[in-house]
């Protein structure tokens, strides 16, 4: 069997072979491959846009592309809408927009499907997916029984869920349910540079859809557009240290940037300690970190996935030597 290039497959447009690639677009399908494939054995793959391969996949694929958007529930201050996991997640927050529908319009331009939003519990301008998700579903991969997990079961926490940790591979998502606002939207507007936009362009008052033109824009002007330059958005984490160590590191680095987090522990700003590294000065095998924001790590050309996990390797190392601070990646890497 000729083996498929997964190169339109991932944002970081990284070149790999995959031994068989299957386009699945219903639950039952899904349910069905489950019931011939006795090795359990597979990946599961929606819109690519948070994966690195390093290397060609032997394993069967399963790319999901359940679609469909329906109201399920509503009264006259909120609504539950279902969505298929292979729904596009951007133009979904526009659909929500054009009806209202609050709750989602901070995460908007970020790309990939909606499957993949809770395992990675995207957030963005101070808004969470955790923040709207009623629930769960999917089926299990080892026997094909469904299960439908409660915003409780799915276990959030920063850039994670259960379904990125217990379940990782374990379990496929093919539908998520959104509770969100029809009136009175809680407007969420904390994050500065989206406060200031807001400011400098006369919105006192802003809309959701004031909110989700304005991070549009904020987003396109600051990250690189994956057709272009091959790239998954933030690699790393925005590391989460003590108030400790935050006092430390402070009183070296007085020009650190951080944001304090309720509990008393400190989120710091991975670019900026990738950034004075020097890493906006450093181009190895096609591979850097993007001009206008270094937790982005961008394919300038045809690099392979190995070349750009060396990279992040680099920075990681160069971080924790100079600022005693471990990344993690954000990026899912095979």
């Amino acid at each position: 069997m000729k083996k498929v290039s997964l190169k339109n497959y991932n944002s970081f447009s990284v070149d790999a072979k995959a031994k068989n690639l299957i386009h699945v677009s219903s639950e039952r399908e899904i349910i069905n491959f489950i019931e011939k494939n006795k090795k359990n054995e597979l990946l599961i793959l929606g819109g690519g846009t948070n994966i690195l391969f390093t290397s060609d996949i032997e394993c069967p694929i399963l790319k999901i592309e359940i679609k469909g958007i329906e109201i399920i529930n509503e009264d006259d201050n909120e609504v539950l809408v279902s969505v298929g996991a292979g729904e596009s997640w951007d133009e979904l927050v526009w659909w929500c927009i054009e009806n209202n529908f609050g709750g989602i319009e901070n995460l908007v331009s970020i790309p990939g499907n909606v499957g993949s939003a809770p395992i990675q519990n995207i957030g963005a301008y101070g808004k969470e997916i955790k923040d709207v998700i009623e629930n769960c579903k999917g089926v299990f991969v080892n026997n094909g029984s469904i299960k439908i997990f409660s915003k409780d079961e799915c276990k959030f926490s920063y850039r994670s869920s259960i379904f990125k940790e217990e379940l990782k591979n374990k379990f496929i998502i093919t539908n998520i349910t959104l509770r969100l606002t029809k009136k009175n939207h809680n407007i969420n507007i904390e994050y500065a540079s989206l406060n200031n936009y807001l400011i400098e362009n006369g919105i006192s008052k802003p809309s959701i859809k004031n909110i989700a033109e304005s991070v549009h824009l904020i987003r396109k002007s600051k990250l690189p557009n994956y057709r272009e330059f091959g790239n998954a958005g933030s690699f790393f984490k925005n590391p989460i240290i003590s108030k400790k160590q935050f006092k430390q590191i402070k009183s070296l680095f007085p020009e650190i940037v951080s944001f304090k987090n309720k509990n008393s522990d400190y989120k710091i700003s991975a670019a900026w300690l990738i950034e004075n590294c020097g890493f906006k000065n450093i181009k190895e095998k096609n591979v850097t970190v993007y001009k206008d924001q270094a937790l982005v790590i961008i394919n300038t050309g045809n690099a392979k996935g190995k070349d750009i996990y060396n990279f992040s390797q680099k920075i990681k190392k160069t971080v924790k030597e100079k600022f005693d601070i471990l990344l993690q990646e954000e990026v899912n890497i095979l």
